[in-house]
Order: C-alpha cells, then sequence, then structure tokens
C-alpha cells in the first residue's frame, strides 16, 4: 500500500521526471516485496509445524543457522523500502512529489517501515553474520550518503540524503542487534521521524513564499519568516545539536557499537559520517540566520494550516527530547529488554540536557522577537574594498557589484556524479555477501 500510494503520489504533477521517478519507485520497492514474499514461502516450508509465520514463533526458534536465508531475504526487502545503498535513488527521486507527502510517505511513513521490519528482526539479526553483513550495507550507507548530502543546495534533496544516512544508522544497529542497539535503533527512528517530517514541512511552506527550495536562496529567512525560521532552526537542532533527540541517540549508539564485533569500525564511521552531518546542516543553519543586505520581498503573512502544521510538530520534537528518559522507559525497554547504560540517564546528565534546552529555546525565541522591526543591517566587511552607498564594493576595472556569499558545496569530490555510482557497486558487494553468508549458514 505504501509503494502504490508513493507510485501514485510522485507521478502527481505528471511531468516526464514525475513519471519516470514514480516507475522506479515501484520496481526497486517490489523488488523488495518479491523478497519478502520469497522469505514467507521459505518460511512456511522449512518446519511447518513451528509455524514460523508467526512472528513470536520465528523469534523463539532455537535452530538460527536454518532460517539464514529467509532472514537475509527479509533484510533486502527492508532495505529496499528504508532506501539504502544500492536503492537510494528511489527516495531521492520522489522528492519531486508535494512536499506533505515527503513530509509523511517520504520521511515518517514509507521508510520507516523498512526499519520496522528490520527491528523487529533484530534479535535474529543478532545471532548470525547476515546480521553483520546487514550492520556493514547501513553503516556504509550512513557515511556515504552523509557525503552526498553536502553537494545538494536543493533543500529537499538534501534532507533524502539525510534521511537515507540516519536509516543507514538504524541498519547498523539492527545488524548489530543487542539490546542496547535495538534501544538506539528505536531512538533514533522516533526522534528522526518528527525533526524531519518538520523540515520538509518548512521547506514546503518556504518554497510558497519564495518561490524557491534552493538553500542559497533562505537567506535571512529569520527576518522575512519568523515562526517558519524559528521552527526550521528547531528541525535542524532537532538533527544534529545538543540537547535534542538525534544527539542523544548517536550517544546511545556509541555505546552500542563498544560491545559489537568490529565495533571499532562503526565507531569510527559514525564519527566521520557525524562530522559530514555538521557540515550540510550548520552551512544550512548559517543562511538562515545570515544576509547581506536588506531581502527584497517584504515580509509575508503565513498561511494557518502551514504556521499551525509546523508550530504542532515543532513542539513535538521538543518534547520528544525532553521526554527521552520516559520514552526509553516505558516505550523502548519493555521491546528491547534492556534500557542504554545508566550514564546516560543520570540525573546530571538528563538535567544538563533539559538546561542546554530550556537555553537554546529562550535564543530562539529572543531572535524570532528581535527581527519585529526588521533585522539588523551590518555592512559587509570586504576587507577595506572601496563599497559605495548601497552597499556595492569596487571591483575589477572599477565595475561596482554586490557582494554575496554562498556556501561550499564541494560537487568536484562528493557530487552525485562522483559517488553515487562506487558507492551503489560497494553496497550490491556487501548485500551478495550478506546472501552468500546466509547460505553458508545453512550449509555448515
Amino acid at each position: 500500500m505504501t509503494t502504490l500510494c508513493s507510485f501514485l503520489l510522485t507521478g502527481y504533477s505528471q511531468t516526464g521526471e514525475a513519471v519516470t521517478n514514480s516507475f522506479r519507485a515501484v520496481w526497486m520497492n517490489l523488488t523488495g516485496g518479491i523478497a519478502f514474499t520469497g522469505a514467507l514461502i521459505y518460511l512456511s516450508l522449512i518446519d511447518p509445524a513451528a509455524d514460523l509465520l508467526f512472528l513470536p514463533n520465528l523469534l523463539a526458534y532455537g535452530n538460527v543457522a536454518v532460517i539464514t536465508i529467509p532472514l537475509a531475504l527479509l533484510a533486502l526487502a527492508g532495505l529496499t523500502k528504508a532506501a539504502q545503498l544500492p536503492f537510494s535513488t528511489w527516495l531521492t527521486g520522489a522528492m519531486v512529489a508535494p512536499t506533505p507527502v515527503s513530509a509523511l510517505l517520504h520521511s515518517s511513513t514509507m521508510v520507516k517501515a523498512g526499519v520496522f521490519l528490520l527491528i523487529v528482526l533484530a534479535p535474529l539479526f543478532h545471532q548470525t553474520w547476515v546480521g553483520i553483513a546487514l550492520a556493514f550495507v547501513g553503516a556504509f550507507t550512513f557515511l556515504a550518503t552523509s557525503a552526498l548530502a553536502i553537494a545538494q543546495s536543493n533543500a529537499k534533496r538534501v534532507l533524502a540524503y539525510s534521511t537515507i544516512a540516519n536509516l543507514g544508522l538504524i541498519v547498523a544497529c539492527v545488524g548489530i542487534g543487542t539490546p542496547e542497539a535495538i534501544t538506539a535503533a528505536i531512538l533514533l527512528t522516533i526522534f528522526h521521524a518528527v525533526a524531519k517530517c518538520l523540515l520538509f514541512l518548512c521547506v514546503g511552506a518556504v518554497e510558497h513564499k519564495i518561490g524557491s527550495r534552493d538553500i542559497e536562496d533562505m537567506d535571512a529567512l529569520l527576518v522575512r519568516q519568523p515562526l517558519l525560521a524559528t521552527m526550521m532552526v528547531v528541525g535542524i537542532a532537532g538533527m544534529y545539536l545538543a540537547p535534542f533527540g538525534m544527539l542523544i541517540s548517536k550517544w546511545a549508539t556509541v555505546e552500542a557499537f563498544l560491545s559489537a564485533p568490529l565495533g571499532f569500525i562503526f565507531i569510527a564511521v559514525l564519527a566521520f559520517g557525524s562530522a559530514l552531518t555538521v557540515f550540510y546542516w550548520t552551512k544550512w543553519l548559517g543562511k538562515l540566520f545570515m544576509r547581506m543586505a536588506k531581502p527584497k520581498e517584504k515580509r509575508q503573512r503565513l498561511n494557518f494550516s502551514e504556521g499551525f502544521s509546523v508550530s504542532v510538530i515543532g513542539i513535538l520534537t521538543i518534547i520528544a527530547s525532553a521526554g527521552f528518559p520516559l520514552i526509553t522507559k516505558y516505550v523502548i525497554a519493555p521491546f528491547s529488554g534492556e534500557a542504554i547504560g545508566s550514564g546516560l540517564f543520570a540525573i546530571d546528565t538528563i538535567a544538563l540536557c533539559g538546561l542546554m534546552l530550556i537555553i537554546l529555546l529562550l535564543l530562539l525565541a529572543a531572535s524570532a522577537a528581535g527581527v519585529k522591526s526588521g533585522g539588523r543591517i551590518v555592512p559587509p566587511y570586504l576587507n577595506g574594498r572601496a563599497v559605495n552607498s548601497e552597499g556595492m564594493f569596487s571591483g575589477s576595472l572599477g565595475v561596482y557589484k554586490e557582494p554575496k556569499t554562498s556556501n561550499y558545496y564541494l560537487e568536484e569530490y562528493v557530487g552525485e556524479k562522483k559517488l553515487l555510482k562506487p558507492s551503489q557497486i560497494i553496497a550490491l558487494v556487501i548485500i551478495v555477501a550478506m546472501f552468500v553468508l546466509g547460505i553458508l549458514g545453512v550449509l555448515l
């Protein structure tokens, strides 16, 4: 059903690009659907008396080695639905869909169905080499797509690659499959869903107001659209700044990786991938606050439905971050069987996170309140170059030019043309190795 909805809504505009991308989403997800069906048939034939299609029976099945092939098939189904490499292009292509579709299907619902399936099966992955291979697929996807996000100036493509990357981190935790790793995976799933849904809706509302989803066109959005920009800051902060949930989840992920097989590799991938996420989130965040001159557009009134929706989800993002100890204790621990180490939820840690959250919210409120009169104009510093009364500087041959700033996108190093194909090949090799390990698990 999610595949059908994605197909119809991705092709909504009926342009050539939209139709092509909608069919790509169909065939990639149907590949996972075939794998899923194959796994069900396989499980029904292995031991009919055990009724392995009943999930509690499957999780309690003693001879895990016998079911490594269906586990590999189920892993493939989860990877396609979660848009992991080499299947990521269906999700980036689906960004042509209307932005509310991206917020619902492509950040909070459809792709989460893939990791939901894998999280449920995580205790079985923990006992097999199929799980280790699955963890490597997720870890590599996290690293590669975090790099690919740097080269994107289209805000929705940044969000798409960020979504794929964070789902990759969840998959890595699932492949490890320990109680701590499962807890980290569920935390990542919850916090990513609310923050990314908020960001997609904000980008859609911004596009309505300024006619562009390019990050370079979002200069001084805090002046032009204070509420919208404030909620966008909350969403971006929710993805990578303390004390919001994604950073707490990554902290939990580090603790899970410490006890994992080859854990030092996963921790290194997490460190480098997280450094890349800091790069692309920070340069976007800077654009919201910075401006070189007065914005050309007058401040526009935000539609009530847009303001209401982003405010509600922004508040949910804050509540989820503030309530992470309760979420872990009452929602996650009963499933995973174990909470994250006591150090993460010590009283002083919770108090520190709460204080940081309050300070950040006060700063955001003060920033939004302080721009009611249009903000403060600071002339650009041009290292002594001649500047006229309109802020234009003297360039070559005495021609006056408007000073502009732009982010770095490093397309020659991490652009799609440079990085995407090799990343897909490497991920495909790891998936093939996962199936080989599954077959060996049965034979040996």
